[in-house]
């Protein structure tokens, strides 16, 4: 186990960048997104020396407590079933929670709820599993629907799409619907977007900084997709592109000019993106896990999504090693203490 220096990240992200259990949010790039955060990289090198699994920990401080979280989102990155690899990891996991006084080390790897080897591993390594039934409880979204493109030809996925989401396709082609990447420039009207969609599906979003970070940092490894009917903005999203895998991360969308199916159509500008640079798979992220339920208020994301022709991948949640329980309770309850005064002071303002 190593802690690396910061002259050391260019390996580990050679490393993370061409691993098939990599992520952007494991990423060198990441910290600079998460800029209120510290952040440190564990690896596990083998005999020669070499890279076989790594973890970015990003460290946030809660000094009126006088301790710390640490978060390893969607790590660690190597062989999920490699059981020494795994220790190695979180050894390192250890040292730094007892550098930064850590209540609690959290992490919640893209892996499949059906590997009961990798379940058991966790849970014999001390780790907690927290999950809830419609996967949004935790920090990332449990349930993703993802399209796999098993080198298929761009005329091969879209034949493959369902014959409806095929029609609204062409619909917005027909209406005249142009789909563009841009630049920040084009912030402002994405951030718009994203208050109208916040209002209307009953979310919090990020701020236009937030997104100014993301585009920065990730540089050639994301894209801002807006797209104008008439002139006028009506759809903006963003979506990553790493380690072989393009992520749906944010999207947005006007109330007026539904009719012309611009939604439809900048999914499949972003799927071609997925296919021309050999991507395994397109990442549509987070739907709820009650699929069934058509009175979900989520059912038509998911509606959405399913047109696409993908699956459904539940992931096991989230894993947390606990090293003061005390200080983690008082923490847990000051983040649902300030959810509450957050919802509150929202209905005030309506």
């Amino acid at each position: 186990m190593e802690i690396l220096k910061k002259e050391q990240w260019p390996e580990y992200e050679e490393f993370c960048s061409h691993s098939p259990q990599s992520c952007f949010t494991q990423s060198t790039m990441w910290p600079d997104v998460k800029a209120n955060w510290e952040s440190k990289i564990v690896v596990s090198r083998n005999a020669s020396g070499k890279i076989v699994g790594g973890m970015l920990v990003l460290i946030q401080k809660i000094p009126l407590i006088g301790t710390s979280f640490l978060y390893a989102p969607r790590g660690p990155v190597c062989d999920l079933n490699d059981k020494k690899v795994l220790a190695d990891l979180f050894a390192g996991a250890d040292i730094l929670a007892k550098k930064y006084k850590a209540h609690v080390f959290k992490c919640d790897p893209d892996v499949l709820v059906s590997n009961t080897e990798f379940l058991s591993t966790m849970r014999k390594m001390g780790f907690v599993r927290r999950y809830g039934p419609t996967g949004f409880e935790g920090i990332q979204v449990r349930f993703n629907y993802r399209l796999y493109l098993h080198g298929r030809t761009e005329d091969q996925v879209l034949m493959d799409l369902t014959q409806k989401t095929r029609y609204n396709i062409r619909v917005a082609m027909k209406h005249g619907v142009e789909i563009k990447v841009v630049g920040k420039e084009y912030l402002d009207e994405f951030t718009r977007l994203m208050s109208v969609t916040g209002e209307r599906d009953s979310f919090n979003i990020r701020p236009k900084e937030y997104f100014a970070r993301m585009l920065d940092a990730l540089g050639e490894h994301i894209r801002l997709y807006m797209g104008f009917y008439d002139g006028q903005a009506v759809c903006g999203t963003i979506t990553t592109n790493y380690g072989g895998k393009c992520c749906y991360v944010y999207g947005a969308s006007d109330n007026a000019f539904r009719n012309v199916m611009p939604n439809y159509l900048i999914q499949w500008e972003m799927i071609r993106w997925a296919v021309e640079t050999g991507c395994t798979v397109y990442d549509f992220m987070g739907i709820s896990g009650d699929t069934e339920n058509e009175d979900d208020h989520l059912y038509g994301l998911y509606r959405f999504k399913r047109g696409f022709n993908g699956c459904v991948d539940e992931l096991p949640g989230e894993f947390d090693r606990v090293y003061r329980p005390l200080a983690a309770k008082l923490v847990k309850h000051a983040v649902r203490l300030n959810a509450v005064l957050r919802k509150l002071k929202k209905k005030v303002q309506k």
